[in-house]
């Protein structure tokens, strides 16, 4: 007992001392960061989104080599695909007015963007990947990105976005005052 009441002092002792040096002399870190910011181009846009898919994929990629064992991550993403008709396409010549009826020739629909929203997406498994993770991530979201693009095409979204485009456009323009509306798709 008289022993330890002789090293207590010198354990507080060494255990204040290491708080003081650490308090004392802590090493911070800051981040500094500066930005250049510089617009390079502005676009008028006049596309009008009409259809938006939501969609999801399970997607396993492998990468085989001849040295190396074969690596592959599972991942589960979500993405979007949005059809749209670009309305800069409309020229007078489209639009046909004669009393009460109005033909407007549209521009066909296209897909505006297909993209994965990668803050939704995950990697859900890696195996065997070791130091060339991110390099097999990169790529498969790559893949994912492509098929999913493949897919949206031919999916009816075109189809899709005609049918919206119609039951959109077609109430603004009889609230105008024309009575007989007809949308022709070039």
């Amino acid at each position: 007992m008289k022993r330890i009441f002789q090293i207590l002092p010198w354990v507080l002792l060494i255990v204040a001392g290491y708080l003081f040096l650490t308090k004392t002399f802590s090493i911070s870190t800051s981040v500094e960061n500066k930005h250049q910011l510089l617009v390079e181009k502005i676009e008028a846009i006049g596309k009008l989104e009409l259809v938006r898919y939501q969609i999801s994929d399970v997607l396993e990629h492998k990468a085989k080599t001849d040295f190396l064992p074969e690596a592959s991550v599972l991942l589960i993403i979500k993405a979007e695909a949005v059809g749209c008709i670009d309305l800069t396409k409309i020229t007078r010549e489209n639009i046909n007015v004669e009393a009460d009826t109005a033909v407007i020739v549209l521009p066909e629909p296209e897909i505006c963007y297909v993209k994965i929203d990668h803050k939704k997406s995950r990697v859900y498994d890696t195996k065997m990947a070791f130091f060339r993770e991110a390099d097999l991530v990169d790529a498969a979201y790559k893949e994912a990105e492509r098929k999913l693009t493949d897919e949206v095409k031919k999916s009816n979204i075109l189809a899709q976005t005609k049918t919206n485009a119609t039951s959109v456009l077609k109430p603004i323009i009889e609230g105008l005052g024309y009575k007989n509306v007809r949308l022709v798709f070039e």
